[in-house]
């Protein structure tokens, strides 16, 4: 089991681990409401039932909480790759590979938007922490789904100039691209059962090269 410690190297106790992971709760809470800027050491422990003092003895700062909850969520994008790992793309189960792909990945993002909006504005602004944050998440899926389209290279079933590392990366970064924006759609008229199956249509047509078997 991973020890938790304080800043200063001391093992967290038991009710120290709980103290810090309410303190995480909370600014997972906060972040969903508030620009990730506006969040305060100060607000973050009133919130938690405790004090400034305390949150610094687990956080250097609200930044390093931040990153925290980030790495936590990378690690828990590991499901992702389960979604195209080892997964048939051949006739109806190539199908339903995509839409589960596409599924599981827009609830991933949902579950987790508030702070993937501040893993993507740290990436944007250049913070290389948060880029390389964005890019575990995004290698859950990048990676096997490289693989899968090598592997219909190899069979013959997808053509031999398609570059499979390109394919797939424009792939992950189109369901990234959607999967931050899935309110936007609802402002063009675009229903959530609307986007999914045409999402998978665009992702089996990518990987495959041909129209589904349904």
């Amino acid at each position: 089991m991973t020890q938790v410690r304080t800043v200063d190297g001391r093992v967290a106790g038991r009710r120290g681990q709980a103290t810090r992971q309410k303190l995480l709760d909370c600014l997972g809470e906060m972040l969903s409401s508030s620009p990730y800027r506006d969040v305060k050491v100060i607000d973050v422990a009133r919130r938690a039932g405790t004090s400034p003092a305390t949150f610094y003895q687990y956080f250097p700062d609200v930044e390093g909480a931040v990153l925290e909850l980030a790495e936590s969520m990378a690690k828990d994008g590991a499901v992702l790759s389960e979604l195209v790992s080892d997964r048939s793309w051949a006739g109806k189960s190539g199908w339903r590979t995509a839409e589960e792909l596409v599924d599981g990945f827009l609830s991933f993002w949902r579950k987790n938007d508030a702070i993937l909006r501040v893993v993507d504005l740290g990436a944007a602004e250049g913070d290389k922490r948060f880029y390389k944050i964005r890019m575990k998440v995004l290698n859950h899926v990048n990676g096997p789904l490289t693989k899968s389209i090598k592997e219909l290279q190899a069979k013959g079933r997808v053509d031999k100039d398609v570059n499979p590392a390109a394919t797939a990366g424009a792939l992950v970064t189109m369901l990234a691209s959607v999967a931050g924006h899935q309110k936007g759609f609802q402002t063009w008229g675009v229903k959530q059962a609307e986007l999914k199956p045409n999402l998978a249509l665009l992702v089996h047509l990518g990987v495959t090269g041909r129209k589904p078997t349904r």
